[in-house]
């Protein structure tokens, strides 16, 4: 049987509908990167023939809401398999942060993997719409297998701060820091792939 491995896309969040617009209107649109792979198209690849990779595309990804999301997410379960890993990579990161700590999940989970993943409190300065992490994420750090967490020192959307509260409230989570990475938008993620590879051995 295909080792699993579900991958949950970024994406943008807004407290309110003209911050969305004024987004887009600032938006530097780029035709290149509609034709340039990123490192979740070639994860398959990459894992090779073992493994089941999954991209479910969520709503409305440049203006995403978190109960949307859920909503999609749910439809997925009845498709899941034990043992699988989930990855979430920044607004993904921080949806299976909430997911995972306010619902229980169905099968059992080897690994989760929060790439570049805001971490949005109540006390936040920022708004992620209702992206907003409860108070503690004692329900993930039982249920998402082992918890690794992945953050560049210089990545420009989410402060490295927010790795420093993951880190805080999953104290068990094997750290994965970068220092030249951004925001993991590259064509590879060779480190990602080994430790994957290294959970099934």
């Amino acid at each position: 049987m295909k080792k699993q491995i579900i991958v949950i896309h970024g994406g943008d969040a807004f407290g309110a509908y003209k911050e969305y617009l004024a987004f887009l209107k600032n938006y530097e649109f780029s035709f290149e990167r509609l034709k340039t792979k990123g490192w979740k198209d070639t994860l398959s690849e990459k894992l090779g023939k073992n493994f089941e990779v999954v991209l479910p595309k969520m709503p409305n990804s440049m203006n995403a809401k978190y109960n949307e999301w859920e909503i999609m997410f749910d439809k997925l379960r009845p498709f899941l398999k034990n043992n699988l890993t989930l990855i979430g990579h920044s607004l993904g990161g921080i949806f299976l942060a909430k997911y995972l700590s306010e619902n229980k999940f169905p099968k059992k989970i080897l690994a989760t993997f929060l790439v570049a993943a805001p971490y949005r409190d109540k006390n936040s300065k920022y708004s992620l719409g209702d992206f907003i992490l409860p108070k503690n994420l004692e329900k993930l750090r039982k249920q998402g297998g082992q918890v690794f967490i992945c953050h560049s020192k210089d990545d420009p959307f989410v402060p490295f701060a927010d790795f420093e509260k993951y880190k805080h409230a999953l104290p068990k989570a094997k750290i994965m820091i970068f220092k030249n990475r951004k925001h993991f938008n590259q064509p590879g993620f060779s480190e990602l792939v080994g430790e994957i590879k290294r959970l099934y051995d």
